[in-house]
């Protein structure tokens, strides 16, 4: 069983689920389910890249959340977004993963 935890800024802000609560609940609903796979080790659709791992939603908007895997057992959920901002979430992803890095190692 995997851990899922929210990155959260220095300045105590939590961009995940600031994304999340912005959803319709409906939405909402779709990536719980997701995330108790998740939890069970089933990524579901995904990529890996630069430390990151992108886990991609059919669903929607083409929505993504872009997380870090510690240790095998926590997932950090870092930032998320959907297709149309895609290039600006997996930035912020990338600045999100440095701070932790540097922080927590």
């Amino acid at each position: 069983m995997k851990e899922v935890i929210y990155y959260k800024t220095l300045d105590n802000k939590c961009p995940y689920l600031e994304w999340y609560n912005s959803l319709d609940k409906s939405i909402r609903v779709i990536i719980d389910r997701r995330i108790d796979r998740i939890k069970l080790g089933n990524l579901g659709t995904h990529k890996k890249f630069d430390n990151l791992t992108e886990i991609k939603f059919v669903e929607g908007a083409g929505y993504r959340i872009y997380a870090y895997e510690y240790n095998d057992v926590i997932i950090i959920f870092l930032s998320a977004g959907n297709k149309s901002k895609q290039s600006k979430d997996i930035e912020l992803a990338k600045k999100y993963l440095q701070e932790f890095n540097e922080r927590y190692k």
